[in-house]
């Protein structure tokens, strides 16, 4: 019978200083599963913007919910977007820096069309969703400079699932679903297809046990040490809400 060769086990060394085990895995954990759920919560309304515009007018919560998971979700992948080049980078340097500085160049252009969607829907708070239609349907398709990571957007998942794959730190079958994000519709006011969960799903069943593995490779972290992680967060996280709200 043909034998299959497992998964190579993860460079310690390339990981050890930054993004870290602890951060990485948080990352590949959590960001694929904000994706996915920001997804799920708006697939019953129509994908393009006019409907999307129209369901925030309808659900501002549900809708605000669900474009706050996505994009909070494609910003926390980059620790992990991060590790995963580290990985690669052990067998297949050049792999590693291309599928990585892509999909993480992609990560900003997610970001910055999550400003454009809180944008277009303050619009709706303050105009209504007919107008707003009406103006963002005037400006769609404006060039911007990050247009230009379109190629990016779509070509880093690829380059990273080909390099995991290759460098043996996935399966072919979980390569294969990561290359899938690929197919997440890319620019602004977009609602939720079928490539849109398969796409999300694919980063979950791909990333996720990768994430797992991390934190169980290496040495557990003293107390003091975890305590004092702790501490910091929330230090951070309470600096961020206290900032976010005075602007």
């Amino acid at each position: 019978m043909p034998t299959t060769t497992p998964p190579a086990p993860p460079n310690t060394a390339s990981r050890s200083v930054f993004p870290g085990r602890w951060v990485g895995g948080a990352s590949l954990v959590v960001g694929p599963s904000l994706v996915l759920a920001g997804v799920l919560l708006r697939a019953r309304f129509d994908f393009f913007f006019p409907a999307q515009l129209s369901a925030y007018e309808h659900h501002p919560a549900l809708m605000t919910t669900s474009y706050s998971l996505v994009a909070a979700g494609w910003v926390l992948l980059w620790p992990g977007g991060a590790l995963l080049a580290a990985d690669i980078g052990a067998r297949h340097r050049e792999l590693a820096v291309w599928g990585g500085a892509f999909a993480m160049l992609g990560l900003f252009a997610r970001a910055f069309h999550a400003g454009v969607d809180h944008a277009h829907f303050q619009l709706v708070t303050s105009q209504g969703a007919v107008s707003a239609t009406r103006s963002v349907s005037e400006a769609y398709g404006a060039f911007h400079v990050f247009s230009t990571l379109n190629a990016a957007l779509m070509g880093g998942w690829i380059l990273l699932a080909f390099g995991a794959y290759r460098a043996r730190v996935l399966g072919p079958m979980r390569a294969t679903v990561l290359a899938l994000a690929s197919a997440m519709p890319l620019g602004v006011l977009k609602g939720t297809t079928i490539w849109s969960v398969t796409a999300a799903a694919g980063l979950c069943v791909a990333l996720l046990p990768l994430g797992i593995t991390a934190w169980r490779t290496g040495p557990v972290p003293r107390p003091a040490t975890v305590v004092g992680r702790f501490v910091l967060v929330g230090a951070v996280g309470a600096a961020m809400f206290f900032f976010g709200q005075a602007g």
